[in-house]
């Protein structure tokens, strides 16, 4: 390739990045133009811890909902990390060829499935077991947060076995010359190396399970409250915009912006202390484990 075919395609490529970040500041801005109103007029505080969300009374408080969305997305997690890493570990260290290529099209496939037939999965065989089992309407917190394990499974075992089978194999070769056994080296060796990676998934199965909305909706029940018990109904703040900006005018819309700008804030928060934990763990490694 010539010299100026090189110029064109680094041309290109930066008006390209360039123009991504223009319109992820355009869109940001625009929520922002759109929320701070409601903000402003109902008071920042008023609006971030108030306990009432009921617009017809003029009440706009989002606390119940941010306590709703970080409780589902922190169950989900708490659930999916442990199932998803065992897979990874099992798919790239433990399963037979036959096995991997039967599971990998499979979790795939679970990977590409629209949110709604999730939902719909929810709706129509948790929702009714969750109010046999343990009573209720069946649409609670604890409904939606199996829901959400089963959604981010797929991002949380594909990641982390590409960073276990990443690890370089002189690793694993050398712990077992020292007479580890295989377990004792995905235990001490392959899995503290790979724990960046893994922790990479995790960011991104919690970035996927706090935006995450119409699947919430059909089983979460949308109450605004916060809850007493995993078995009590919730509602997550993209709930509450998805449900209600269809019909909201006035400072009620300004309100449902404001709601994205609290979500677009929780989620900034939650990926910055995420990536420091991923910066110090990687850190740590290179500097001293390995």
């Amino acid at each position: 390739m010539s010299k100026t075919n090189e110029s064109l395609v680094e041309k290109g490529l930066l008006i390209t990045a360039i123009s991504s970040i223009i319109l992820i500041a355009l869109i940001i801005l625009f929520i922002f133009w759109e929320g701070i109103p409601a903000m402003q007029s109902y008071g920042f505080f008023n609006f971030v811890f108030g306990m009432d969300w009921s617009p017809s009374d003029n009440q706009y408080g989002v606390f119940p909902m941010i306590i709703g969305s970080l409780a589902i997305t922190g169950l989900s997690l708490l659930m999916a990390v442990p199932l998803g890493i065992s897979c990874a570990i099992f798919l790239a260290e433990i399963a037979p060829n036959s096995m991997r290529q039967i599971l990998r099209p499979t979790i795939q496939t679970l990977a590409g499935i629209p949110s709604v037939v999730y939902g719909f999965f929810g709706l129509i065989i948790l929702v009714p077991f969750m109010r046999v089992q343990f009573g209720g309407t069946g649409f609670s917190m604890l409904t939606a947060s199996i829901v959400l394990t089963v959604m981010i499974l797929p991002i949380i075992v594909s990641v982390s076995e590409d960073a276990i089978r990443s690890v370089p194999y002189e690793y694993k070769e050398a712990s077992l010359a020292l007479g580890s056994t295989h377990w004792q080296t995905i235990k001490n060796v392959l899995f503290p190396a790979a724990i960046p990676g893994i922790i990479t998934s995790v960011i991104l199965g919690m970035g996927r399970a706090i935006g995450e909305t119409l699947a919430i909706i059909m089983v979460a029940g949308n109450v605004v409250q916060i809850p007493g018990s995993i078995f009590d109904p919730v509602r997550a703040l993209t709930s509450n915009i998805a449900i209600e900006m269809g019909y909201a005018t006035g400072i009620h819309y300004n309100a449902l912006f404001a709601t994205g700008i609290v979500l677009m804030a929780m989620i900034i928060i939650l990926l910055v202390i995420a990536n420091y934990l991923h910066y110090k763990k990687k850190v740590t490694i290179g500097g001293g484990y390995l």
